[in-house]
């Protein structure tokens, strides 16, 4: 199962590492130093032109990514948990 996460961007599910809402989780430093050292590191991706309220953290297969979506966090959850349902009622 995947989830699209805003432009042109879906993610497989069973990759996904972690939701994170931008604005409340930027306060503390350690969030700041793990989002720039993975910004100088080219792992992080900004989807869209409008301003990123979440940032997704995945897991691929050679390396981790971050996306910056536009998208909140909350949509974001409904959507994995709307899949995840999906999932339980065709088995």
């Amino acid at each position: 199962m995947f989830i699209h996460i805003g432009g042109d961007v879906i993610i497989f599910l069973k990759n996904l590492i972690a939701i994170l809402d931008l604005e409340k989780t930027t306060v503390f430093p350690d969030t700041r130093n793990f989002l720039k050292t993975a910004e100088e590191e080219g792992f992080v991706m900004s989807i869209g032109d409008e301003m990123p309220k979440s940032f997704v953290l995945v897991e691929t297969e050679y390396r981790y990514q971050v996306y910056l979506s536009p998208i909140s966090p909350a949509t974001l959850l409904k959507r994995c948990n709307r899949m995840l349902d999906q999932t339980h009622k065709v088995r």
